[in-house]
């Protein structure tokens, strides 16, 4: 009984409410959205940094503006797939994200908001850090609806099955592969527990907790996109998103040391000036 050994997909990407009939991708990548967006505001009012009306303002530009840059970056990176069907790059729908656009794009846009509204923009950053993978770890389904971005065969119990219209060429048909949009899900949900235990353990300057989110989901994704299988440009035996992945993390914990020692030195200085006599009355 195959059902008791693979992770079956859906028979269609769409989604049936009532009359109408959804984009099962569309309509996931927007539930992330709107937990990313409640986590955010419940952040900023928690610590006094902002309101949920902050937050939802935010998420107005930055989602469409993440969607945009999201979509770019796949085109710019896989132009060959659109040759000589430039509208089907207009087609979001049928999947084709890039995560690094629409993080990019996304976060500046946001931050644009965020400063207009008088925010500090480290602490909307640290606000954010765990809101995005929360984000993501839900976006991330809409790969398992459009059957697409999977790993290489794999014979676990929890291989994927993927129907003959979706299915790479030279695979059999009933080949289960990794699934990839699961990894890289659960690995999102564990790094959001991460950042919020790091948070409450340690005292990071303002925005060093969204650079914990780019090395943490840099990592998980160098790995994740290793078992992929899809067509990208590749050179060195890597992947150009694993490139990104290396550049990012380095990047990322480079910036965390020099703010940490820069924070120890401050530390130093201040625990060094006298303390004032205590004047008698």
């Amino acid at each position: 009984m195959q059902w008791l050994t693979s992770l079956p997909s859906p028979s269609t990407g769409v989604l049936e409410v009532g009359p109408l009939n959804l984009s099962a991708y569309g309509f996931i990548i927007a539930l992330g959205a709107i937990a990313g967006t409640w986590l955010l505001g419940r952040r900023l009012e928690q610590r006094g940094w902002g309101t949920k009306d902050d937050a939802s303002a935010i998420a107005m530009t930055a989602v469409p503006a993440g969607v945009v840059g999201a979509r770019l970056y796949h085109v710019i990176t896989d132009w060959e797939r659109f040759d000589g069907r430039p509208v089907d790059a207009f087609k979001i729908w049928q999947g084709g994200l890039g995560i690094w656009g629409g993080v990019v794009v996304g976060v500046l846009a946001g931050l644009w908001v965020a400063k207009r509204r008088g925010l500090d923009v480290a602490n909307t950053l640290t606000a954010v850090a765990p809101a995005l993978p929360l984000a993501q770890a839900i976006g991330r389904w809409g790969n398992w609806f459009n059957q697409e971005l999977f790993g290489r065969p794999t014979t676990l119990p929890w291989g994927l099955e993927i129907d003959a219209k979706h299915i790479p060429d030279g695979y059999e048909l009933g080949t289960l592969f990794h699934p990839t949009f699961l990894y890289e899900s659960l690995g999102n949900l564990v790094l959001v527990v991460l950042l919020l235990q790091i948070e409450r353990r340690r005292n990071l300057r303002p925005g060093m907790l969204f650079l914990c989110y780019t090395a943490g989901y840099t990592l998980l994704r160098f790995f994740v996109e290793g078992l992929r299988i899809d067509p990208a440009k590749s050179g060195g035996g890597l992947r150009l998103n694993q490139w990104t992945s290396l550049a990012v993390f380095t990047t990322s914990v480079i910036l965390l040391i020099v703010m940490g020692r820069k924070k120890a030195v401050t530390q130093s200085v201040a625990d060094a000036q006298p303390t004032p006599p205590e004047q008698s009355e």
